[in-house]
């Protein structure tokens, strides 16, 4: 068996050693018995079958080795191979191997020709303190991030590559986000290209800004910066007279510099979403607008806005003007008050999970169905006494019923949707509720905003006497899912397409039933619950027109007979069915469902997504 050392010096030797030079030297006599004792130990490990590799890995070696490495750039000792000096003669000394490994900064530095063999290197243009934070943050991991050096340190940290100080800073920068200081921080983020922190800072500039216009900040900044605030269109103003407020008093603070700057401001003031009490009160007599010429302009259209408005709400132009600006979906939701002994309506935020009464807008009976058109106009369907009413929500607190032009037919058990702001009742029965059977309807009636009309488009929507189906909408498309024909529940499916006035049949669905939910969520059509004879179902099925495939998805909590399904901000609410007062919801990312419980001891019996009343404030 040989043997080999390695030595170190100026020139690296190896010698091979044998076996017999080592037992003819009486000075390793010695230590070849301990080599002969090594190998006898070691032929008897691996005889061993119980001994296995094992890796072991000494949690404190790192901590302990820069604990050491740092307390050399402290006394400055050999090891240190680099100095890093700042413009007020201040050196920091470190380890270009440690630099290098922690931040492409260095190791361009450090190996670039003209670098690669200085031991002292200039750091221009950085504070000597803030320097020394960074090197110390290298060897230990840590740094201390406080109100006044957070702004410095960031920079410094973008400059040196040093990714996670960055994010650090970023995020107790965002922590300290308040509405008197937000807009000085967007400046400093826009300033120096922190594009997440700027993100962050406009979304909570947009979200609070009527707190943000109280303070010294928002009337420092220029016109463009004003302009490009108040021109957004999901800013958080639930009222426009906040946005008008603030212009004029901004123009106000410097009144002689700025009040030529009004026009281009008030450009963008939607003055037609005021009401016309306020625009009366408050706007019409502003000596500011009044001795402008364009400024008038804006006054009288937004006059004319609200008497097209008064006369005719379907006629109203939908500009930029007429859009109000962060538009929030919350629900309408109909229930049957024990209590009461009636049908009554609530408002529901789902971001909120709060509810708050609607007495101004009552529901007829079981009979009735609520649809919206334009997310703003809700209709009320009677079928058993064909009346139809409408109320638009968008309007301040004044949600009386108007009547509009009745069904055509008495229909009770029919279906509602809505497509291309038109009004669809299928099927259903005549009023001759003692021969439910006999008196089966196979048409569809359309109302049409622009006529004010409802007529016959389709007398024969089913092959099949098709009763308590789903009714669903997906790419111009109506779809009637499910149902029951008097003697058999139905797995089939059908659509209609209103622009040929034809009927198909679509692959059937993998279980039969009826009084199902049906919504569309991401050009997915979902089919929830339902009833059969097997009794009520939570099951869900899910149809891709693209490969024209239904696919089983997971199950929900709760077995629900006709409920309401509805798609918001990419998720699948499912509300009421089988007198619950519990919503569902589910996520077609994570494949799975949750559950609300709302504050409603009454079943849910319907329910519609509107936009937010503009002055409406859910407690």
């Amino acid at each position: 068996m040989n043997y080999t050392r390695i030595t170190s010096g100026s020139d690296l030797n190896t010698i091979t050693v044998t076996r017999s030079q080592l037992v003819n030297c009486n000075y390793c006599k010695k230590g070849i018995t301990t080599l002969e004792e090594m190998d006898s130990v070691q032929r008897l490990v691996m005889k061993s079958n119980k001994c296995k590799s094992k890796n072991y890995e000494n949690s404190t070696h790192k901590n302990r080795v820069f604990e050491v490495l740092q307390s050399s750039r402290n006394k400055n000792d050999s090891f240190c191979d680099i100095k890093l000096q700042t413009d007020d003669g201040t050196i920091v000394f470190g380890h270009k191997s440690i630099l290098a490994s922690a931040t492409p900064y260095f190791k361009t530095m450090f190996f670039s020709v003209g670098e690669s063999n200085k031991d002292l290197v200039k750091i221009t243009k950085l504070d000597s303190t803030i320097l020394k934070l960074l090197i110390d943050y290298i060897y230990t991991g840590e740094i201390m991030i406080a109100q006044e050096n957070v702004q410095f340190v960031l920079v410094a940290a973008d400059r040196l590559q040093l990714l996670y100080v960055e994010q650090v800073c970023v995020e107790f920068l965002q922590k300290q986000l308040d509405p008197s200081n937000c807009l000085g921080i967007k400046e400093f983020a826009d300033l120096h290209n922190f594009k997440k922190l700027l993100s962050n800072c406009e979304a909570f500039i947009k979200k609070q800004f009527l707190e943000i216009v109280k303070y010294d900040e928002f009337l420092s900044l220029s016109s463009e910066e004003v302009i490009k605030l108040i021109s957004c269109n999901d800013v958080n103003v639930p009222f426009e007279e906040k946005v008008y407020e603030c212009v004029i008093k901004w123009v106000k603070h410097e009144l002689n510099q700025r009040k030529h700057l009004l026009p281009n401001l008030m450009e963008h003031v939607r003055l037609p979403l005021v009401s016309k009490e306020y625009l009366v009160e408050n706007v019409v007599n502003e000596p500011l607008l009044k001795n402008d010429p364009k400024c008038k302009e804006y006054v009288f259209e937004a006059l004319h806005f609200q008497v097209i408005k008064s006369v005719n709400s379907f006629s109203i132009p939908k500009t930029v003007w007429s859009k109000p600006r962060q538009v929030q979906k919350i629900f309408l939701i109909s229930s049957w008050s024990k209590s009461e002994k009636m049908y009554i309506t609530n408002w529901y935020d789902p971001a909120t999970n709060q509810l708050q009464i609607v007495p101004e807008i009552t529901y007829c009976n079981q009979s009735s169905i609520l649809c919206v058109v334009k997310d703003e106009f809700v209709f009320l369907v009677c079928g058993e006494t064909r009346c139809v009413g409408m109320t638009d929500i968008s309007l301040q607190g004044n949600y009386n019923w108007v009547r509009k032009p009745n069904l055509l037919e008495r229909r009770s058990s029919f279906r509602v949707c809505v497509l291309n702001d038109c009004i669809y009742a299928i099927g259903g029965n005549t009023e001759n509720y003692d021969d439910y059977y006999k008196d089966f309807l196979n048409t569809i009636e359309v109302f049409s905003l622009d006529t004010q009309k409802w007529k016959t488009v389709s007398n024969k929507y089913s092959k099949s006497e098709r009763r308590k189906f789903g009714v669903g909408v997906l790419n111009n498309l109506i779809y009637t899912v499910g149902g029951f024909n008097g003697s058999t529940y139905l797995k089939s499916v059908e659509c209609y397409d209103p622009s040929l006035d034809k009927w198909s049949p679509v692959v059937e669905m993998a279980i039969k039933r009826c009084d199902v939910g049906v919504g569309v969520l991401n050009g997915i059509m979902y089919v929830v619950g339902g009833v059969s004879k097997l009794g009520i179902h939570k099951c869900v099925e899910a149809y891709n027109p693209s490969d024209g495939v239904w696919t089983s998805i997971a199950d929900m909590h709760l077995c629900r007979e006709n409920p309401g399904v509805f798609a918001l901000y990419g998720l699948l609410y499912v509300i009421g069915g089988n007198f619950s007062n519990s919503i569902e919801i589910y996520n077609p990312i994570t494949k799975s469902w949750s559950m609300k419980t709302v504050s409603i001891s009454d079943p849910i019996y319907g329910a519609v997504i509107v936009n937010k009343p503009p002055h409406l404030i859910i407690n």
